[in-house]
């Protein structure tokens, strides 16, 4: 009777403490993880360029949450590199680095090595109807995430042309075009190490659609043409810069005629003054666009807190407000990795900017072409490694 007494005289707790869980996990449902009490400082790490794009609303977020952000710090590194650093922090249970912004190379790496904070679906009451909101191809784009990043801003890149019109009277449309043009007037054409360079590695991965070669998915086994053909168009050229940066300084110097480019690669040179405004752009006949994408990535490693906020702060920049930022100057033309964000919304800076040196038959190149995927992780660093061994190794940088 005694036992049973002390029962009855728990149960208001019990249903006190059952009432109290019920509202805490209501809580946790509608918010995944409380943002912290006091302010704290986010380590963004920049490796494909995209800080570019992302400063301006990732500094918006901060001036709009001066709650929960105190400061934030903006490094830049390059993608061989990160990967084992982050290795090491994780290793020693530390982490310096919030928040990563890069490309499929150093999203790759780290989907290998594990790095990752896995987004979706594990975090996906954060990022309500995200994969519905990206654009049809970014949403492609998306897919070589495996859930581990989400794209952020996007471009269909390339392969083009780019020239001096006082230089090249016939821009080539094909291939062997470009071969017989560079063979007449050697070193005049300059492409960079595409294992570090934008416009590189899309004309690497165009190519096998442009020459028709067996399997454009893999360059050990099907790009026999490919290859062939940079062997004999490296007889023509000089040398391979280590980066796109001091290759379009060549070209806009005057030193070289003709480079591969990408959209933004032609629209921002111009808008800096780097490559002269009159410069003009090609596509080749019957090309396939190679699509680009920068993603938000978060290693392992953060406390609750800090993941809260960096969540909060990816949820901000997929916004079409903070999206609408991403046309930019050009640099990775149009950006905008959602739907819905007409360059109307940007500010009237990068309205002027793609007024004045943007290309009107862009639209008409996307509508016209079909796009494609870049290669997945492996078979884009064995097609890297064997352009190194077998172009580039005498006449890199």
């Amino acid at each position: 009777m005694k036992h049973h007494h002390r029962a009855g005289r728990r149960r208001p707790w019990t249903i006190l403490l059952t009432a109290f869980a019920v509202s805490l996990s209501l809580r946790a449902a509608a918010q995944p993880s409380p943002l912290p009490a006091a302010p704290v400082t986010v380590n963004v790490v920049d490796v494909g360029g995209a800080l570019a794009l992302l400063q301006e609303a990732i500094e918006a977020y901060q001036t709009k949450n001066p709650k929960v952000v105190s400061k934030i710090n903006f490094t830049k590194a390059p993608a061989p590199e990160l990967p084992g650093k982050l290795k090491a922090m994780q290793g020693a249970g530390r982490s310096d680095i919030d928040l990563v912004l890069g490309g499929t190379d150093i999203l790759s790496a780290g989907i290998e090595q594990g790095l990752w904070v896995r987004m979706l679906p594990d975090n996906a009451a954060k990022f309500p109807n995200v994969l519905d909101n990206y654009l049809p191809a970014a949403r492609k784009m998306q897919d070589l995430a495996e859930g581990q990043a989400l794209a952020v801003v996007f471009t269909p890149a390339g392969p083009l042309l780019e020239y001096n019109p006082d230089k090249v009277r016939q821009v080539p449309t094909t291939p062997a075009e470009l071969l017989a043009w560079c063979k007449a007037n050697p070193n005049r054409l300059i492409y960079a190490r595409p294992a570090n360079s934008g416009p590189g590695r899309t004309f690497l991965q165009g190519l096998p659609y442009l020459l028709g070669d067996k399997d454009p998915k893999d360059p050990v086994k099907g790009w026999d043409r490919t290859w062939a053909f940079l062997k004999e168009l490296n007889t023509c050229i000089e040398y391979y810069p280590t980066g796109t940066g001091a290759t379009m300084k060549e070209f806009g110097e005057g030193s070289r005629d003709m480079t591969v480019t990408m959209t933004g690669w032609d629209i921002n040179p111009r808008a800096l003054g780097i490559v002269p405004k009159s410069y003009k752009v090609g596509a080749f006949k019957g090309m396939t666009w190679v699509n680009d994408t920068q993603f938000l990535m978060v290693p392992k490693g953060l406390s609750a807190e800090k993941l809260a906020v960096v969540l909060d702060m990816m949820k901000f920049l997929l916004q079409p407000e903070q999206q609408a930022l991403t046309y930019d100057k050009g640099y990775f033309y149009p950006g905008p990795a959602v739907r819905n964000v007409p360059v109307t919304m940007a500010p009237r800076e990068s309205q002027d900017v793609i007024k004045e040196y943007g290309r009107p038959e862009y639209e008409a190149w996307f509508a016209q072409n079909p796009q494609t995927q870049p290669l997945d992780a492996k078979p884009l660093v064995e097609a890297f490694r064997r352009w190194d061994q077998e172009i580039g190794a005498q006449k890199t940088k």
